[in-house]
Formats: structure tokens, sequence, C-alpha cells
């Protein structure tokens, strides 16, 4: 993989950032933006507990998805109290992510200000809340409403590896998914070349995050995030300007999702290998035009 560090900025004007970076989907990282944020201070374990301790969450473990596996189901439920009182114990492999808090506790949503002055389109019925436990893993995916997005961090160190939508065939996506073949663990100290040669080639951005860094993660952006300490985030949503990019983003929300489902329940192996010998062959393209 080749791999560079995402820019960083402690602020950053409209005209810049959209000639530099929302225009030409480039990742960027704005060091300041939060912490002009009443979150920045407030936000912790403890505050959380007491706002929203008793809702039930669902969480997530590390496992990669097999051929049975519909999007975005959760390997368990608990208390959300509970799940942060276990976060700061220690070492948890256990996530949550897409979690709307603000539905359970709506004065929350002043404690940060909607970033128009950067983009407009922001979507403000779901700022959404991602908790990790130290070595927890989100798997390299890209979002499915093909939405960008501004991802702060609060709590906590998180490693972040990022690639461009057009990279997909390089990473090995399987087909009707947003998931990957490959599996991306670790891949600084390792990665199975062996089985997915083509990633050798893929052309991406790699950062870590700390409290209060903003990340503008732009449409499409293939990103896998592993909790380097227990920490959380907040992500906002805004659709992307284009007709084009709307629709490209309700199709596989609404479309895309519902066939896979449908296949997983209906011929998951046959499902499975389908998209398996199609995604090596893609990949097989993509080392062809070397």
């Amino acid at each position: 993989m080749d791999l560079k560090p995402v820019d960083k900025v402690e602020d950053i004007s409209r005209k810049d950032f959209e000639e530099n970076y929302y225009d030409v989907k480039k990742p960027l990282v704005i060091t300041g933006l939060a912490k002009q944020w009443p979150g920045y201070t407030k936000w912790d374990w403890d505050y959380f507990i007491d706002m929203v301790g008793d809702t039930q969450v669902g969480v997530y473990n590390n496992t990669k998805s097999d051929a049975y596996t519909p999007i975005n189901t959760a390997d368990g439920y608990m208390k959300f109290g509970n799940y942060l009182q276990q976060v700061k114990e220690g070492p948890l492999e256990l996530r949550i992510f897409l979690f709307n808090i603000f539905q359970h506790a709506p004065q929350l949503v002043k404690d940060f200000k909607w970033p128009e002055h950067l983009m407009k389109g922001f979507v403000k019925k779901y700022p959404m809340l991602f908790v990790g436990g130290q070595g927890s893993i989100t798997h390299m995916h890209f979002d499915i409403d093909m939405s960008h997005i501004l991802h702060t961090q609060f709590l906590g160190k998180k490693r972040v590896l990022l690639f461009p939508y057009e990279e997909q065939f390089k990473l090995y996506r399987k087909p009707w998914e947003v998931l990957c073949m490959a599996n991306y663990s670790h891949y600084y100290d390792k990665f199975d070349y062996e089985h997915f040669p083509a990633a050798r080639l893929a052309k991406g951005y790699e950062v870590i995050l700390e409290h209060g860094d903003t990340l503008f993660m732009p449409a499409g952006f293939w990103h896998h995030m592993e909790y380097i300490e227990s920490g959380f985030a907040m992500s906002l949503r805004a659709l992307q300007n284009d007709l084009g990019g709307k629709l490209n983003g309700a199709w596989k929300l609404f479309g895309m999702r519902s066939i896979d489902t449908l296949m997983k329940k209906t011929a998951p192996i046959w499902w499975f290998n389908f998209k398996r010998e199609k995604v090596y062959a893609l990949a097989a393209r993509e080392i062809g035009r070397l």
C-alpha cells in the first residue's frame, strides 16, 4: 500500500477547504474546529453515563462479517452505561457505532455547532456517536449513503486508514456490499499480500486522531479504524451537492443493501462464492494494468 499522511490544519477558510479538499475529494484533519465547542471539555465517560446510561445499545466485536451477516447486525446488546464502565476499566474489543445519542438526550446538541461555514447539506437528524474500547476495530468499509463526513475524536487515540472510493477493486471490495474481502487489521505490522496482492497498488492515507481532531472524509472514502486507546467520536454527515451523488447514495442505501440482504438469506453460500470470484477477477484486472 502506498500511504501518505493526511494534511492537518488548525483552521481553514471555506474557499481553501472547497478548492483543496471538498471539490477534489481529499481528506483533511482540522485540529481547532472542535476546541470551540462546549463538548470539547464537557464530554467524557461519566457525563454520558449520567445522561443516557440506561439506554439499550447494540455492540459489535472485531469479527469480520461472513456469508450470512446482513450489514450493521449487532453482536449483542447491553446498557450504554454498563458498556462505558467496561471501556473505562481497560482493553475491550467491543464498539458502538451509528448511535444517535441525541435522540435520548436532545440537550447534547447544544454542546457542538454545525460547521456550516465549511459546507452545507448536513443531515441534522442524524449526528452519530462512535465508541470503542482499546483494541476494537472498525473494518475497512465506505459509508453506504455516500455522504461527506466530519468525524471528530473526543477521548482517546484512533488509527485511521483511508482510500478514495476508486481504489475499491485494489482493496478487494465485495460486490453489493460496503465491505472488503481482505482483512486490514494491524495492516502496519502485517498484511496478507500473498492472498490479496492488488492491495500493494492501493494509494491512500493514514492518520492518528487525537482529542479534538476533526477528520473530513469525502463521500465514498474507504476507512478502517483501530482504537489505540478507548475513546469516542462524533460524525456529522452532509449530503453531496449534486443530484447524481444523492441518487447514488439512495440506491446503495435502499436498493443495493436490500438485494444483498435478500441473497444472504436465500442463497448465502452461492452468493458468497459468486462475490468472491468477482472480487479476485477485478483485482487481477488491476494487477494486469501494470
